[in-house]
Parts: C-alpha cells; structure tokens; sequence
C-alpha cells in the first residue's frame, strides 16, 4: 500500500544529496532562445520523470579485470561484414539493376563505419572507398542516435544514407566477438549475383578475336629457375688460331658468346618475316580494311628451330656453337647436384683436354727503370690506367699506434768500419712495425766533432747484392732479420747491433713464433743437441763457476759458459736466455705504491668518478657473493665503463691486486685503490718508460745482473737426482 503524496508521509530526496548544479537547458541558435537540453539530467545530475538517457556508444559488458577505455581495450580491433546494395540502372536494355557488393567495417574503438567495394575489372563504375571512416547516424526519425555494435548482425539491413546495405556474412572475429556480447549471430546468407556481370562473361567467352595470338607462359619456369645457372667448363680446339675457351685452369675471356638461345643445326640466315607466329594463308577482299584472311590454325608452314636443352650437355658431349666445336669437360657442384636430382647421375667423369704445349708461358714483367718505387712502376704495367699500389691497411690498423703501444722496435747500433772517428759513434734504429719501414738516428754528442740528428729518412731499406734493375721484386729488410747482434747494411752504410729497448726484447719473446732469436724453447734445444748426452759434464761446469753453490751466476759468466758450449750462438739469443732465468731482486721489484699513485693521476686528470658504478657492475657480475673475480672479466668490466686507463697501465695494476689461491681478484679493495676521491695517495715523481734519448739498456737499471742456472739445467736435461 502506497503513502498519499501528502505533507508529512513524504520522503525528503535531498537528504545526504551533495550535488545540487543544473543543467544547461536554454540557448541561443540562430539567435533564437530555444530548448537545447531534451537529453539532459535535471538538478545534481538525477533524470527528469519520464526521461531516459539513450547510449551514444556501444556498451559492452563487463567482465573481470581492470576497466579500460575502449579506445585502450579494442584499439585496432575491426568487426567485418560482407554486404550488398541494389542499385537502379535507368533506360538502359540490358539490365534494369545492379547488385554491388561491397565490405563493411566497424571500427570497435570509436564506433566509426567504414564501407569499402573491391574494384572490378572493366566495371565502368567508380569503386574503391564508398563511405569513409566516421560515425554515421541512423536514418530518421532516429537521426539523434549513431549506429553501434547491436545494430549489426548476419541477414539485417542497415541503411546508410539512403543506401540499404544487407548483410550476407562476416569473418570469424565478428562472430566471436558479438557472441561474446550476447548477440546470437545468424548463419550466413547467399549474395545475388549481379546479372549484368553474369551476361558480360557470357559475351567474352562467345567472342573469338581476330588475330588469336598465342600465349607463351613462361612465368613458371622463370619463378622456379631464377638465378639457377649450370656452369660447364669447356675447351675448343682451334689449332690453327691459337684460340682457348675457358678451362679449369686459364683465365677466362670477358665475353665469347652473349646469353641467348643455342641452335643445335647451323642454317642460313632467314629474311626477316619468314618466320612468324602465324602464317596467312589465303585473303579475300580489298587489300587494307575491309579485307578477310584465313590463317594457318593448324601450323602446317611453322619453322621449328631446335636448341640445346639442360638434357643435351653432358660431359664429354660436342656442342655446335655457331661452326665451333666446343668439348664439355668437367662442371660445378651447383650443377653436379642439378643432373643428380632431375636425371638421377651419380658419376661426373672430367675429361682430359689437350692443351697447346706452345701456350701462353708465365707472365714476364720488364725491368725496373729507376722512376718511382718498384711497386708504382709495376702498377703501371697491370692496364692502360695505372694505379696507385695498395698498402696492407690491416697490418696498419693492428700494428699501429694504441696508447702506450707503440709497434716500434728500437735498437742500438755501431758503425762496423775500422775508422778511429766512426768506432765510438752510436744510433738507434727504429723498425716500424705497421709498414716495415725504418729510422735512423744518431744522439748527439758534445764535442765530438759530428753533428747529429736523423742520419736515415723512414723509409723502407732494400737488401744488399741485389740487380738494381731487375724484372723481380726486391727484397727489404723485416722485423725478422734484426737482432742483437745482426750485421745490417743500411744504403752502403754497415751497422751492428748491439742492444735492443725493453720493449723490443717483450715484443719478439712474445712473438717468438716470428723471431727464432727469441724463441727460448729453440734456444734450448739447439743447447741440448749440442751438447749431447753429457748432461753432467755440463752441470760440473756451471757448478765450478758457482764456488758458493747458491744456484746462481753473473750475466757475464752465463755469457762466457755459453761461449763455450755451442760459439755460434748470438748475443740476442743469450740475452733472452738471461732474460727467462733471470733472478729479480728488490731494486727490480715494481713499487705498488708507485703504481697506485700512477694510476690515480691518470684517473684524476681525465675527472674519472664512475667509482660506485663500476663497483655494482662487478658486484653484479659476482654471482657467488664472494668478493672476487678473474682478471679478465674485471678487465672487461672496466673497459665497458671507459675508464681513462692505458691497457698497459691497467694489466699492471690487475697483476699487483689483491688475488686469492685461484688467482681471482679482490675487486673491492682493487676499487678502492683506484678511487683518487676517497682514498688519494700523494702524487710520485716517476720517470718515463720509454724515454726519448734512450741509448741501450747495458748500463740501465733493466739489465740481468744475476741468472739462476739450476733452472736453466732442469729445463734442458731434467731435474737432477739427488746423491745417496
């Protein structure tokens, strides 16, 4: 029982009501004051009695996870519909209407109607897009509301701007997708076809042109042959002319005969029109237009030209190439494999040519004429446009300068003369290694009479008792051919090499591969093929000169003991003999502290404070948690995070880390070293490397004072027993 509507038995709507604002109801169009607020709420936003709010868009239900927009949820997501529409063709006989079908698409995200007609051949209508992209309204008295989802479904007309549109099918997706939305989707309808397009196919099969030419496919064969080329080697026999084809083993001529097809029978040359397509046989009529003509259907007067297939080369077979027999030798593996597929050959016997003995001999060049460099004037020879000779870019780029790196071997040279003034004169020759050219220098010394200063140009330095014009290619001088102790000849010029830098001695022990002279493994074996199988003779020798047993001797012993043993040996073997079993004493040992400083001075003229990244990076990389890592990772980590630090510098300093048994490093307390911020260590005077007016390395603080023998005898004959 319903409460009268009377003061008192009432409720009061506005009872915890918080929104009280009012539409806008009234306004100006046309300057007239009207009602444009039909559709819109009344106070605080609650309907008005009777009024009920129509969607503007598709409502879709909603389901389980977060809400999104639609133009989020169904971006680029398209309902399809298959749809035709009858059009009216006026005074017209044959055909009264036009059936056109069409696609209609509803775009989900904005509920915007697309309407597309494929295009037709010869249709004589325009066709493509019909209705572009945008919502359209419903036809009236609807025409405030726009089409949405529902509204379409499988047999439904829909009419767009006068336009009836029925639907006949749809893809899969708009099947599923409006089950979804509770929409029971009918099953899919026939289209009419368009009688017009029906009698226009009719009329082109019943017509039967003038001239029917024939048509030649050969897409197929093209699309499944593209790029697929059987490659035969072959040899022609012109005694007479002296004249090759290509063979297996001789240069090939650019061009002997251009791609096209091979007759198998040599004929005469035809006039042109004798052979055609198709052949006239009779014409009845005037001559031009108006005249009948019956052609030979039957090609009763075709010439046929037979050419040589994939089937007819074979190896040993005889091709007819326009009056020259040419000989099939031998083939590649693409086409080897071609004939075993299709014809099922397994065996490709190559077939002996005969070759001209009078043939082409080697190719002589002439003599060098003294202009330029052998190499330019050799180019010159090569074609009718010389050009330049090409360098060895790649020995360039990896035997180039990089940071301390330098590829320079310095040795320190004396004049090998008899003159009282040249004897004590010194210079350092340097060998480039990126071009294998050379530099002579002579320091210069006070009071001495002779001015120094570059004595030879960089340049390359040919070998002595060579033919100056000569039709081969002289020899230069390699980083090979010097060593300690080599007699070189530099442009008439004799030098002796009598010491090499610190760097040049580490550069060829650790390309002993390159330098014998370097190669300690060779050096003891010649040693120990020397001295046979008296391996104790020798150790009472080096014992003797070792009067208090400590396993050690002097540089000079070592050099006079090995003197003896073999006097063939040269200086730069001994050295580097001296150098493997050297015995290093504190003066030699690197000072960490010197080190620590170096690098911090490095780090801190480039600003470097990437500390803490660098330090998570190896963390990370530091899957067991345990604090260290092998040297090469952390190598690579610091390369990575382009830490200023020469390659040199930085080995140096992973050498002198913190390591445990396995040889990992302690990265921590490496960091810590390194970060000039937190920890900083007083800036050290530290005298170059590599310094500019080095003159040999005898007297430097770098040379071999003390060798322990003991080692150098157990490598050569085994360590020795002990007495009982």
């Amino acid at each position: 029982m319903a409460l009268p509507f009377l003061p008192g038995n009432s409720f009061n709507n506005n009872l915890g009501k918080s929104k009280y604002h009012k539409s806008h109801h009234f306004d100006y169009k046309n300057e007239v004051s009207m009602l444009v607020g039909e559709e819109k709420p009344g106070i605080g936003g609650e309907l008005l009695r009777g009024q009920k709010v129509k969607p503007k868009n598709t409502v879709f239900p909603k389901g389980n996870g977060t809400n999104l927009p639609a133009w989020v949820a169904f971006d680029r997501q398209v309902l399809c519909f298959d749809a035709f529409f009858q059009e009216a063709v006026h005074e017209k006989r044959e055909e009264q209407f036009r059936v056109r079908h069409c696609k209609v698409y509803f775009y989900l995200e904005d509920d915007s109607i697309q309407v597309i007609e494929p295009r037709e051949k010869n249709s004589g209508v325009p066709q493509g897009t019909l209705i572009r992209r945008h919502r359209i309204p419903k036809p009236a008295p609807n025409d405030d509301e726009y089409y949405t989802a529902e509204d379409f479904n499988i047999g439904k007309e829909i009419n767009l701007y006068s336009k009836v549109f029925k639907i006949t099918g749809s893809d899969d997706f708009t099947k599923n997708f409006l089950k979804k939305m509770g929409v029971r989707v009918n099953e899919a309808v026939d289209s009419p076809d368009n009688p017009y397009t029906k009698y226009r196919k009719a009329m082109d099969e019943s017509m039967q042109p003038l001239r029917p030419y024939e048509k030649h496919d050969t897409l197929k064969q093209f699309l499944d042959h593209d790029r697929h080329v059987l490659r035969f080697y072959c040899y022609w026999d012109d005694t007479d002319k002296r004249s090759y084809l290509q063979t297996p083993d001789e240069t090939a001529v650019p061009m002997f005969l251009q791609r096209g097809k091979l007759p198998k029978n040599i004929e005469s040359l035809r006039q042109p029109g004798e052979i055609t397509d198709r052949t006239v046989l009779n014409v009845f009529g005037p001559t031009g237009h108006g005249g009948r003509y019956i052609l030979d259907s039957l090609k009763t007067g075709a010439v046929y030209t037979d050419f040589y297939r994939d089937s007819d080369l074979t190896l040993g077979a005889v091709l007819n190439v326009w009056g020259r027999k040419v000989l099939i030798c031998d083939c590649d593996e693409f086409t080897k494999e071609y004939y075993r597929n299709k014809f099922g050959l397994e065996t490709f016997p190559s077939v002996e040519y005969k070759k001209d003995p009078m043939g082409m001999g080697p190719r002589q060049f002439p003599p060098y004429n003294g202009w330029g460099s052998e190499e330019d004037s050799l180019c010159s020879c090569m074609g009718l446009l010389p050009k330049p000779p090409k360098r060895d870019f790649i020995k360039f780029m990896e035997k180039d300068r990089r940071g301390l790196d330098s590829n320079v071997l310095r040795f320190l040279a004396r004049m090998d003369t008899t003159k009282p003034i040249d004897m004590d004169r010194r210079f350092i020759i340097s060998y480039f290694l990126s071009d294998d050219t050379i530099l002579v220098f002579e320091p210069p010394v006070r009071n001495s009479g002779i001015i120094g200063g570059k004595f030879l140009e960089r340049t390359r330095i040919k070998k002595p008792n060579q033919p100056l014009y000569s039709t081969d290619m002289s020899q230069y001088y390699l980083a090979s051919d010097l060593h300690v102790g080599a007699n070189v000849t530099f442009n008439s010029h004799k030098f002796v090499l009598i010491d090499a830098d610190e760097y040049a001695f580490r550069y060829m022990e650790a390309h002993a591969g390159e330098f014998s002279k370097a190669n300690i493994n060779a050096i003891l074996k010649k040693l120990v093929s020397i001295v046979g199988k008296n391996p104790d003779e020798v150790r009472s020798f080096f014992m003797k000169n070792d009067p208090k047993g400590c396993g050690t001797i002097g540089y000079d012993q070592l050099v006079s003991l090995l003197r003896q043993v073999d006097p063939t040996i040269t200086n730069h073997e001994v050295m580097t003999v001296a150098r493997y079993y050297s015995e290093r004493t504190a003066e030699d040992a690197v000072d960490s502290r010197k080190l620590v400083a170096i690098v911090q001075e490095q780090l801190r003229k480039r600003n470097y404070e990437g500390f803490g990244k660098l330090l998570e990076d190896c963390m990370q990389n530091d899957q067991a948690k345990s604090g260290t890592l092998d040297a090469e990772v952390v190598r690579t980590i610091v390369h990575a995070h382009h830490v200023p630090l020469p390659d040199d510098l930085l080995r140096a300093a992973l050498s002198l880390a913190v390591a445990n048994e396995q040889g990992a490093i302690d990265y921590k307390s490496l960091i810590a070293q390194m970060n000039w911020r937190d920890s900083p260590v007083p800036p050290m005077q530290v005298e170059p490397s590599s310094d500019p007016n080095w003159q040999g390395t005898s007297q430097g603080n770098n040379s071999v004072s003390v060798v322990n023998y003991q080692n150098l005898l157990d490598d050569c004959f085994g360590k020795a027993k002990p007495e009982s």
